[in-house]
């Protein structure tokens, strides 16, 4: 049958199975929107206040759900405001196809109104970017752009259409949906051996959790390992729900924000098991003195991260949650007293502590949305502060439930990937965890909340300062609080009650537990809670930069 190209494109998505699109329309996207509005009882077009929303969002939908988010702006200024939100899926693995309108294949080259080479832009911040100027070739662009973005390690790709490819017509063909390359075990037989005996002898082993084991669906297999060789296990950010947070063997964050138990724990290590990490400098800070006593031991699907960051003595390169599986059953089953005996000391002389009294603490307001939602939220998080305190004070039980800008440190992508998660979990409160510097950036999302009916919660800890940079200059910069004040009296309960939500203030630790309750039981509505805590509230342990990781500011 003959198509048109913006019909093939909506074709295309939903021989993928797409069912929620985030965007913006704009001048060169206006036969695709067309098409859209065809297809609008099978495909839903979530319509963002602004595309960087769009990214954050269709980011968020994929964290969420595993499935692959899809974003779309128009040319020029549309497609630069993607660029933030691509960075921020590439630097955490996320799969996401980005989808950009150009100008015409006739004005290419020519500085024409609304024309950016958006595919020289992104080439170093996507797995693979595509430019169609050719109707015949765009099906299987589109089609091998969504394997891109799935297979192996994840990430975004962006596909630009010239705006005359959407309106010209060829003849089109639906094909089977074609999975992602099944990825093998990628290692021998004798490199399990030698992986198992290793962990085996080893008296002071720990396991490191990343991002990666959620996104190969190895939390199972991890959990096996800890349990069968009672082996404690910490996490990066990104790890975050990986492994249990309430479990026994769980020691908290490692790094620059991590526990002193398992600060101390990796810097006494004898092996140190990496599963999914990237070794970035927030978890390893100083490199020499990082696991100093301990052979590394690294199991990821992308080769290039072995040994960019640390020497590593046992590489397993490949699928994870098969080597896992391989090594598991390899491993003896021990219960290693001593070595979590001097654990649970540490938990116990260490634990992460604020200060108990009549103040509005923020760590007080996160465990109580852990408590309220009993542990089932999904979490996404603005950057900061307000990102620690609840990768701290929230215990993450399951994969895929805390959500936040990792890599990149996004400032402004919480509210966007909250949308973007509720939408793809419908079956979950999500709440976004905010700081008032970052909610500031992206705000006007609040309107898309109130469009779509989405019952998200934004729990604002407003300490009217850019809070964790006031911290380091308080730290580390001799008191000097250049431009981090940001008291500008902005009313955001109104803010919020403007845009359609519903907005409620927070002085008072025993004014917490009504407002949440109050938020939790809104079924159509999004709510804004504006918690009025102190500017000198800290996020502690802090690793100061350049240092060991055992040698933490506590308090």
């Amino acid at each position: 049958m003959k198509l048109s190209g913006a019909e093939i494109f909506v074709e295309c998505l939903k021989e993928q199975g797409v069912d929620t699109v985030f965007g913006f329309p704009g001048g060169a996207v206006l036969y695709i929107y067309d098409a859209l509005y065809k297809a609008r009882n099978e495909i839903k077009h979530i319509l963002t206040s602004h595309e960087q929303g769009a990214s954050h969002a269709a980011d968020g939908y994929a964290r969420a759900t595993g499935k692959v988010g899809v974003c779309i702006a128009t040319s020029g200024p549309g497609a630069t405001n993607l660029v933030t939100g691509i960075a921020t899926a590439y630097m955490d693995s996320v799969p996401m196809v980005a989808f950009t309108g150009q100008v015409t294949t006739a004005l290419l080259g020519k500085d024409s109104f609304q024309e950016v080479d958006i595919t020289g832009i992104t080439m170093p911040i996507t797995k693979h970017n595509y430019i169609v100027k050719d109707v015949t070739k765009l099906a299987d662009v589109i089609r091998e752009a969504f394997i891109v973005a799935k297979e192996g390690r994840p990430g975004p790709v962006l596909v630009d259409i010239c705006k005359d490819v959407t309106a010209a017509y060829t003849e089109f063909e639906h094909k089977p949906l074609k999975k992602p390359q099944d990825i093998p075990m990628g290692v021998s037989e004798s490199e399990i051996d030698e992986a198992a005996d290793a962990i085996n002898n080893a008296k002071r082993p720990i396991i490191l959790a990343g991002g990666g084991v959620s996104i190969a669906g190895a939390s199972s297999e991890v959990a096996a390992m800890a349990e069968k060789s009672g082996i404690p296990v910490t996490t990066t950010l990104m790890g975050l729900g990986a492994f249990p947070g309430n479990h026994e063997l769980f020691t908290g964050l490692v790094g620059m924000h991590g526990t002193k138990t398992s600060n101390m724990a990796v810097s006494d290590s004898d092996l140190f098991i990496a599963i999914g990490a990237r070794f970035s400098d927030r978890v390893i800070s100083n490199v020499r003195n990082f696991a100093p006593n301990a052979k590394i031991m690294h199991i990821d699907i992308d080769p290039a991260e072995i040994g960019k960051n640390l020497v590593v003595h046992y590489p397993l390169v490949g699928n994870i949650k098969k080597i896992l599986k391989h090594l598991n059953a390899k491993i003896d089953k021990r219960e290693n007293e001593e070595w979590n005996a001097k654990i649970r000391e540490w938990k116990e002389t260490y634990p992460l502590k604020y200060p108990q009294d009549n103040v509005l603490r923020p760590h007080y307001i996160v465990e109580r949305i852990y408590e309220l939602t009993r542990g089932d939220a999904l979490i996404t998080t603005e950057v900061g502060q307000n990102q620690i305190w609840a990768a701290q004070y929230y215990k993450y039980t399951m994969p895929r439930q805390f959500i936040s800008s990792g890599g990149l440190g996004t400032m402004g992508f919480g509210l966007g990937a909250c949308l973007g998660a509720q939408l793809g979990r419908p079956d979950k409160k999500v709440i976004n965890v905010a700081g008032d510097g970052s909610f500031r950036m992206n705000c006007t999302e609040l309107a898309t909340a109130v469009e779509y009916k989405l019952p998200v919660i934004v729990a604002l800890l407003n300490n009217h300062v850019l809070g964790m940079v006031r911290q380091w200059q308080e730290l580390f910069y001799d008191g000097r609080y250049s431009a981090t004040t940001i008291d500008r009296g902005t009313d955001f309960v109104a803010l919020a009650e403007a845009f359609g939500a519903t907005g409620i203030n927070v002085k008072k630790p025993e004014e917490v537990d009504a407002a949440i309750l109050k938020a939790l039981a809104s079924k159509d509505k999004p709510v804004l809670i504006n918690f009025e805590i102190d500017k000198d509230d800290k996020v502690f342990p802090i690793v100061p930069p350049g240092a060991p990781i055992n040698e933490l500011i506590l308090e």
